[in-house]
């Protein structure tokens, strides 16, 4: 009786990674398609100036609300199989609660839109809100990208992964001291701010899927171990 249990509860493991794996991917394009599309649709939005959360703001700003708190859901998703998969052994506990805390973040930024980008001395709640689950946002993905790196790195079966997680980590570290920067009106990255937080918004999509393709591969492929 519980010899054929543990099978069981083995498969039904299987198959919620697997469905984890596919909220990732998903997720990803999802956010990536909705607020470019979006952008060029949006009269008088311009993508290289302004932020992506800015297309919050009009009549149709529920777009990329929603846009946010799905993706976040999906991300919380991949998180918690993530955390399933790598159940024991280095960024284990860590790797997995860091991707939920980023998918908990995207959801409250699309919970609480945020303001113009031109208000610098007014801020509203909402604003503030937004601004602080933003700013975790952008600080977790970087450091999930270095904490995989040590679990990818001395695993064989994820070792072709850890230079591309090393690279995006980098980039991402780069990216957000540019962001910055940017922010900064007298700076000469001002006008190009939007450009800016798109490519560390594309990079952390880029990674979030390139992870989870390989996730849901291993799964498909009805690996019997849930350690990697």
């Amino acid at each position: 009786m519980i010899s054929s249990s543990v099978p069981g509860h083995a498969a039904a493991v299987r198959r919620r990674v697997g469905l984890a794996a596919v909220a990732g991917m998903v997720g990803s394009v999802l956010f990536v398609s909705v607020f470019t599309v979006y952008g060029w649709l949006c009269p008088g939005y311009s993508p290289t100036r302004m932020f992506v959360s800015e297309l919050s703001l009009g009549p149709y700003g529920w777009v990329q609300m929603l846009n946010f708190v799905l993706t976040g859901a999906l991300v919380l998703v991949f998180g918690r199989g993530l955390a399933a998969h790598f159940s024991t052994g280095a960024a284990s506990r860590a790797g997995p609660v860091l991707v939920q805390c980023m998918g908990v973040s995207l959801m409250v930024s699309g919970v609480f839109a945020t303001d113009p980008s031109a208000m610098f001395d007014q801020a509203s709640a909402h604003g503030l809100v937004h601004g602080i689950f933003g700013a975790l946002f952008f600080t977790l993905a970087p450091v999930s990208c270095f904490v995989f790196y040590r679990r990818f790195r001395s695993d064989r079966a994820w070792r072709p992964m850890a230079g591309w997680t090393l690279a995006a980590g980098v980039v991402l570290t780069l990216g957000v001291g540019l962001l910055k920067l940017s922010q900064q009106p007298g700076s000469g990255l001002f006008e190009w701010k939007g450009l800016v937080q798109r490519v560390i918004l594309v990079t952390v999509m880029a990674w979030i899927f390139a992870v989870a393709f390989r996730l849901r591969h291993r799964y498909r492929g009805g690996e019997p171990s849930l350690q990697a």
